[in-house]
């Protein structure tokens, strides 16, 4: 016999909802809607995840060997739009940062952005080595680049 972790109904081994209250047994965690690693291939990935790697490491340079060493690959795609969002986003920043710099909390503020930005990018990195797929934290809301 089990109990309901939920109200405490004593239940059959093999129920699969509390008659009580409705809880489901066995149900599993829902997935993380950020996390793309399965949708690609184990092929894939092990040919391109050295330059996917790259890309996070060497910022636009990284790009550009990325995409001509590998054009049509998804788990590459998928990488380049998001260090592109991050690149981007770096980019504007820099540019408020110069247009600014007078203020001296624009600058003050914009180098911790840059900052956060930088360990954003080696999160992602370290991502890569571990096999996943993750969209990053703080560019993932970002509309373009979907």
């Amino acid at each position: 016999m089990k109990y309901c972790s939920n109200c405490g109904t004593q239940l059959d081994d093999n129920a699969a909802f509390c008659a009580n209250c409705g809880t489901a047994f066995g149900a599993t965690a829902p997935a993380d809607p950020f996390d793309h690693t399965a949708e690609f291939e184990a092929a894939d990935v092990s040919e391109n995840k050295p330059y996917a790697m790259l890309m996070y490491l060497m910022g636009i340079l990284g790009i550009v060997i990325a995409l001509l060493a590998s054009r049509d690959s998804q788990y590459l795609k998928f990488h380049t739009r998001q260090i592109i969002k991050i690149q981007v986003i770096t980019l504007l920043s820099g540019v408020a940062m110069a247009l600014l710099f007078w203020t001296i909390i624009v600058p003050i503020a914009g180098a911790i952005w840059l900052t956060i930005l930088f360990v954003v990018q080696i999160i992602c990195f370290f991502k890569i080595c571990a096999g996943k797929s993750i969209e990053p934290p703080i560019v993932r809301s970002i509309g373009f680049l979907k």
